[in-house]
């Protein structure tokens, strides 16, 4: 029944996106369906919004398709199944008139592409957002590592299950023991390298060998440098790859340029970038810790109040390769539980506008569905379906979230850390992965009061300012009546504009 509505979904999203033939690639993240098209302009955004289980859409380098958590993975599978059925099915183009109406039409959509990137097509955001599309595969990974070592440190403590416990630390550890690798290998295919040769060179990174090398004046630690040099010397075997391309002749590139691409960039990490990166990784750590030790309460207000419109415009996840490096270093993130509160802010401001709204049963049944993703630490479905659309909640929610992050670094600052074993669930469900400095029952306490003040403030924030008059007297109605009644329909979480955000006086 479940993978029958799944199927129903994708089928409900395909044509609004242009059919089978505009697909050029599908992913998925946490909660987006990732989408590369073609042309654009055969999307029927309208449409696609008003569909049920699409809680949004965001306009990016790739066609995202906000789902939520769960749905999204098991939609994907459905919807590329009916893209290959769709590109099998279709019959060869015929000649004649239909070719230029073709071309009229890549040409619009050429155009409209070209606009909507020039709003966003920074420099600086399409380095973050290559970096992001380098990490994001590794999630669930990283939450399923982390949440085995978070039993296994429970086990440890309670001393039970003395004999499995190693086989966990082993499971745990396996993956960030190797992190590098992956990360080389999906670092070489966003750049247009090949992808196994990324992750080869980023391999010597972890080999216990390089412990008999000296560099620099001082012998090599196996994974020194950790995901920046992985990243770092990933890029590089993809130029000089790229330069053997264009240089060897043909009938010697299979044996040439992969020769060269893995010496001259593997002898480059060794002799430089290793201690480079470790010099950087090293420099994060510090500068994360003095940050919270000197600044926690003003450094959380920023953080947890900036966080929201990081999600927004899809960048937050740019802030993995800092995470790990903490991760590798101290066992643990301590950016991650104040980040959090910015959901806690948006919980919060949800149940205010749900308060705020009670005739507009639109609006709420768009908040039942998507708050019980909200407390897990899911915010696209509470930010597109909810306050980002209506404007003002979506400052308030982050005003919550900076509360909760100055709650939280406050008690960083006085010598209490809380930190997360692990990336990517944030809310209620980062508990099982939290570890600190103090002991687990003070880090839980000090990080669920977090939350607490993120819900209050959030709430309060929006009841009190997050609605003008005019505004309450627009929304606040029943829809539907007011369809009826022939009078101006009220703003409709069902169709959001995550590209733009509402000012409402």
């Amino acid at each position: 029944m479940a993978d029958s509505k799944n199927r129903a979904t994708a089928a409900a999203i395909l044509p609004l996106v242009g059919g089978a033939s505009n697909i050029t690639s599908v992913a998925h993240c946490m909660t987006r369906l990732r989408l590369g098209l073609a042309d654009r302009a055969l999307v029927d955004e309208d449409a696609l919004k008003a569909l049920p289980d699409v809680m949004g859409v965001v306009d990016d380098e790739t066609y995202q398709i906000v789902l939520g958590p769960g749905k999204v993975a098991r939609v994907t599978p459905e919807f590329e199944t009916l893209v290959e059925e769709g590109k099998a099915a279709a019959p060869a183009a015929a000649p004649g008139p239909h070719a230029v109406t073709a071309d009229e039409l890549a040409a619009q959509g050429a155009e409209l592409r070209a606009a909507r990137k020039a709003k966003n097509a920074t420099p600086f955001k399409l380095f973050l957002r290559r970096i992001a599309n380098i990490f994001v595969p590794l999630i669930p990974a990283l939450i399923g590592c982390g949440i085995i070592a978070g039993i296994n440190g429970l086990l440890i403590n309670l001393h039970w299950l003395p004999g499995v416990t190693p086989a966990l630390a082993a499971i745990a550890s396996g993956f960030m023991a190797l992190i590098a690798v992956f990360v080389g290998h999906n670092t070489a295919k966003e750049f247009g390298g090949t992808p196994i040769l990324g992750g080869a060179v980023a391999a010597i990174i972890v080999y216990a060998g390089v412990a008999n090398i000296e560099a620099f004046g001082q012998k090599l630690s196996p994974g020194q440098g950790g995901v920046l040099g992985a990243l770092g010397a990933a890029v590089l075997a993809t130029y000089i790859e790229k330069w053997c391309r264009k240089w060897v002749p043909e009938a010697v590139d299979v044996l040439v340029t992969p020769t060269l691409t893995v010496l001259v960039s593997g002898l480059v990490t060794i002799f430089g970038l290793m201690f480079v990166a470790g010099e950087i990784s090293t420099g994060i750590g510090t500068a994360a810790n003095w940050l919270l030790d000197n600044t926690g309460a003003f450094a959380g207000l920023v953080l947890g109040g900036l966080f929201l419109p990081l999600v927004m415009l899809g960048l937050h996840q740019a802030l993995i390769p800092i995470h790990t490096t903490l991760i590798e270093q101290q066992g643990y993130t301590v950016l991650l539980p104040v980040l959090a509160m910015a959901g806690a802010g948006q919980v919060g401001c949800a149940i205010a506008v749900f308060k705020r709204l009670k005739h507009n049963k639109s609006i709420r049944k768009t908040i039942k569905s998507a708050l019980p993703a909200g407390f897990l630490g899911v915010g696209e479905p509470l930010i597109y379906g909810v306050s980002l659309p209506l404007g003002r909640p979506f400052i308030t929610a982050c005003v919550g979230g900076a509360a909760g992050g100055a709650f939280v670094g406050f008690f960083s600052m006085i010598g209490d850390k809380v930190g997360s074993t692990a990336i990517g669930p944030s809310g209620w469900a980062l508990f099982p992965l939290l570890d600190g400095n103090k002991g687990l029952g003070t880090t839980v306490a000090i990080y669920g009061a977090g939350l607490l003040v993120g819900y209050i403030v959030g709430f309060v924030a929006t009841y009190f300012f997050g609605f003008s008059k005019q505004m309450l007297l627009d929304l606040n109605v029943d829809t539907q009546e007011a369809a009826a009644g022939g009078s101006p329909e009220p703003l409709a979480p069902s169709e959001p504009t995550p590209s733009k955000v509402t000012a409402s006086a």
